[in-house]
C-alpha cells in the first residue's frame, strides 16, 4: 500500500480527496507526518475525508501510531495514521 507523506504545507482538501479515493478503492489508506504542523494538516484532512466518504456509507476510522524512520542518516519519529472502514 502507498503511504501518503504529509508536510506542513500539504493542502488538507487535496489530501482528503486522495484519502477518500484510496479508501474507496482499497478499503484503507496510510498517512505519515513528521512535526506538529504536518500532524495538524493530517488531522484536518482526515476530518474532511470522513465527510467525503460518509454519503457512501463508509465510517472512516483513524488509528495513530509512532514510526521510527531515517532521513539523511538521522533517525526521526513520525506519526503514522492507518485509516480504515469501520
Amino acid at each position: 500500500m502507498e503511504i501518503l507523506k504529509v508536510s506542513a504545507k500539504s493542502n488538507p482538501k487535496a489530501l482528503a480527496g486522495a484519502i477518500a479515493a484510496l479508501v474507496r478503492q482499497e478499503g484503507r489508506a496510510e498517512l505519515q507526518a513528521i512535526g506538529a504542523a504536518a500532524v495538524n494538516q493530517s488531522i484536518k484532512a482526515i476530518s474532511i475525508a470522513r465527510g467525503y466518504v460518509a454519503p457512501n456509507g463508509i465510517d472512516l476510522v483513524a488509528i495513530p501510531s509512532f514510526n521510527e524512520i531515517e532521513i539523511d542518516g538521522e533517525r526521526r519519529t513520525a506519526i503514522k495514521f492507518l485509516l480504515e472502514k469501520r
